[in-house]
Parts: C-alpha cells; sequence; structure tokens
C-alpha cells in the first residue's frame, strides 16, 4: 500500500504548501489524519468540496485546538503519531500549546513538520506573504517572463515546488532518520529556501558566465530559438527545445528547413533573427500537423495543450497521469513504485467526515468519543453536510 505504508502522520489543516504535501504523504501510504479546526460555532463545519483535490486520499476530523480538550487530544495522538505536519505562521502552534516543545515531549520520536513563506526564523519570518513574494525575494520570478516584466508563473514555484515538495522530502528524511537514532525533530521548510533551491543549476549557469539578469536573453528562458514556444497557424502553439546539436539537426530535418537558412547559434545576438525565422516556418502549420510530423522523434518537441486538452493526450492516457473521478480529470499519484505502488486512496474529505471513525482507529474509546462531541470539542459531519 505504498512506501510509506504504516506510517501516522497528523495534518494540522491549513492551505497551500500544507496540504498537498500531505496528500503526497498519503498517497505514498502513509495514514494521515487531517485535523480541521471547526467554525467559531463549533458546528459549521462546511460542505464537502469534491474538487479540493489537495484534500484527497485522506479521513478528516474536526477537532476545537483552541479548547483545552482539543489541545489535549491533539497531544493524545501525537504520542501514537510518526509525524505532525502544519503550515501556520511562525508562533501559532506555540501559542495553541501544540508547538514542537509540547508535541516532542509527548513523543522524543515525533517529526515536526513545518512549512512557511519565509521560515521559521529572519527577519520576515512572521510577516504575511504569497507564493509570488517569496519566489520574487530569490531571484525565482525575475527570471521568469517577457523582457518587459515578470510574470507570475502560477504558484507553482513556491508553494508546491518550494514549500510542499521539500516539506515532503524533509519530513521523510527525518522519519528515516529517527528509526536509527530514536529521536524526532523539526523540520524548518520555508518556500525562500525551497525555491532557492530550485535554481540551483541557474545559479551555477550564471556564475560560469552562462545566464544574466535581462529576461529572454538567455539559453532557458526564451531567449533562444532552439527553447521556445511558437505559434501555430491556428493560432495554437508548439514547444521546441532540441537544445543538443543533434537533436537541433533533427529537428531542422522535420522541418524540412537548411542549417544555412537557421544555423545552430549560441550567440544570443542572433537568436532574434532566427527566432524570427524559426516562427515563420511554425506558422505555415496548424498545432496537430506538427504534431503528426514532430511528434515522437528526437526534434524535442511537444504541442502546448491547455488543462482541457492534457489528459486526453495519448501518452498520458497510456501512463495513467490523469485520472478521472467523478466525471472530472486530476493527476495521478506521484511517483511511481514497482513494488509498494503510490495511489490516490479517495476523494476529498469534508471537514468533520470521519471523526469518529479516525479517532476510534487512532485508539479512543467509543465513550471517550461521546464525551468529546457532547463537549463540542470535536464534531462529526454527517451524509448531509451538517454536524
Amino acid at each position: 500500500m505504498g512506501p510509506l505504508d504504516g506510517v501516522r502522520v497528523i495534518e494540522l489543516a491549513g492551505i497551500g504548501p500544507c496540504p498537498m504535501a500531505a496528500m503526497l504523504l498519503a498517497e505514498l501510504g502513509a495514514d494521515v489524519l487531517r485535523l480541521d479546526r471547526l467554525s467559531p460555532s463549533g458546528l459549521g463545519l462546511g460542505t464537502p468540496n469534491q474538487h479540493a483535490y489537495l484534500h484527497r486520499s485522506r479521513r478528516s476530523a474536526a477537532v476545537d485546538l483552541k479548547h483545552p480538550d482539543g489541545r489535549a487530544l491533539v497531544l493524545r495522538l501525537c504520542r501514537d503519531a510518526d509525524a505532525l505536519i502544519e503550515g501556520f505562521r511562525p508562533g501559532v502552534t506555540e501559542r495553541l500549546g501544540l508547538g514542537p516543545e509540547e508535541c516532542l515531549a509527548v513523543n522524543e520520536r515525533l517529526v515536526y513538520g513545518r512549512v512557511t513563506g519565509w521560515g521559521q526564523a529572519g527577519p520576515l519570518a512572521t510577516a504575511a506573504g504569497h507564493d509570488l513574494n517569496y519566489i520574487a525575494l530569490t531571484g525565482a520570478l525575475h527570471a521568469i517572463g517577457t523582457e518587459d516584466r515578470p510574470i507570475p508563473p502560477l504558484n507553482l514555484v513556491g508553494d508546491f515546488g518550494g514549500g510542499a515538495l521539500y516539506l515532503a522530502l524533509g519530513v521523510t528524511a527525518a522519519l528515516l532518520e529517527a528509526r536509527t537514532s530514536g529521536q524526532g525533530q523539526v523540520v524548518d521548510a520555508a518556500m525562500v529556501d525551497g525555491a532557492a533551491s530550485l535554481m540551483t543549476g541557474l545559479y551555477g549557469f550564471r556564475a560560469a558566465g552562462m545566464m544574466d539578469d535581462q529576461r529572454r536573453h538567455n539559453a532557458l528562458d526564451g531567449g533562444a530559438h532552439f527553447y521556445d514556444v511558437y505559434e501555430t497557424s491556428d493560432g495554437k502553439h508548439i514547444a521546441l527545445a532540441p537544445i543538443e546539436p543533434r537533436f537541433y539537426d533533427t529537428m531542422l530535418d522535420l522541418l524540412g528547413v537548411s542549417a544555412d537558412e537557421l544555423p545552430r547559434s549560441t550567440r544570443s545576438d542572433d537568436w532574434p533573427e532566427l527566432k524570427a525565422r524559426l516562427a515563420a516556418r511554425i506558422k505555415t502549420r496548424t498545432r496537430d500537423e506538427w504534431v503528426e510530423r514532430l511528434e515522437g522523434t528526437d526534434a524535442c518537441f511537444a504541442p502546448v495543450l491547455s488543462m482541457a486538452e492534457a489528459p486526453e493526450h495519448p501518452h498520458l492516457k497510456a501512463r495513467e497521469t490523469f485520472v478521472q473521478r467523478d466525471g472530472h480529470w486530476q493527476p495521478n499519484a506521484a511517483p511511481r513504485f514497482s513494488r509498494t505502488p503510490s495511489a490516490v486512496r479517495g476523494a476529498p474529505a469534508a471537514p468533520g467526515d470521519h471523526t469518529r471513525e479516525t479517532l476510534g482507529d487512532w485508539g479512543l474509546t467509543p465513550d471517550e468519543i461521546g464525551a468529546l462531541l457532547d463537549a463540542g470539542v470535536i464534531a462529526q459531519r454527517d451524509p448531509q453536510g451538517s454536524a
């Protein structure tokens, strides 16, 4: 049931990278218990959102973390957990009495994973921010965009690349170490750190004089004619990336263009003219016509597909890169394992969907669960969507 089968993780529900990290751990086989907070009334658990895909593959219990008995419940759950992950601003869980000191006091083997934008320490640690702010500080945002301005690359670089993936990796590494040492530790996953780490190779290019700070003036930022997106005659686009000479020669052959007409120059001064010539050639056919001619070759080609088109592509369908649930496509679990497969393990849960079930599985008796329900410390959502 996945390489992390048998690992128990508590997720203090939040937004952004923490739920994605929890999803990744769950789809690697971990038993992730998502602790959703109650509304101020203690009853409004909300309605299920079947499209909140980052909440999939794990169960939800609704707990009032501000109630003394809610705090005590979380600490009790920590005794049997391998890891806890949270994505609040620095100091929030400490004020709740659920910081690393309190949680590690009840379980010295616990891995306490934290993901924030600015990190747990530093001059900006307590400031508000979002993905765009974090990648702006690292040089990543400056390098992405047009000649005139940087362009937000969705929230892939900070939230999910620099945050969720580094939190999941850090927690997994700390879990592995704890098996040897018998001791847990705190994992400080900051999106600024992760985004900077993702830029490591590019900082190397810059140090070697192979990249400068001028957008669309470098080999990998759309400056080179052999690494860019081109419009086709039907207003769609294709991506060409034949960086290596032999792949570039393959592209020329399939395009029906001579090396004299479109040389593979590595001089940035030549690129604008070469790009104009290549763009004119690409504009002579539709995207699908170029697909028929170039796809599957060593020309380093792909059509630029929309989110509506991508799941229907034959390669992605053959690999089951996307799965369809409730009539909608969503990305499948990744990465893949030969013996302990990862998998999407269930639809997104609404807050409190599994309160009774999960707390019972984690060792609470029916009487204890009933008392917590009666006291308003926890809540169970019924199938009609109310508490």
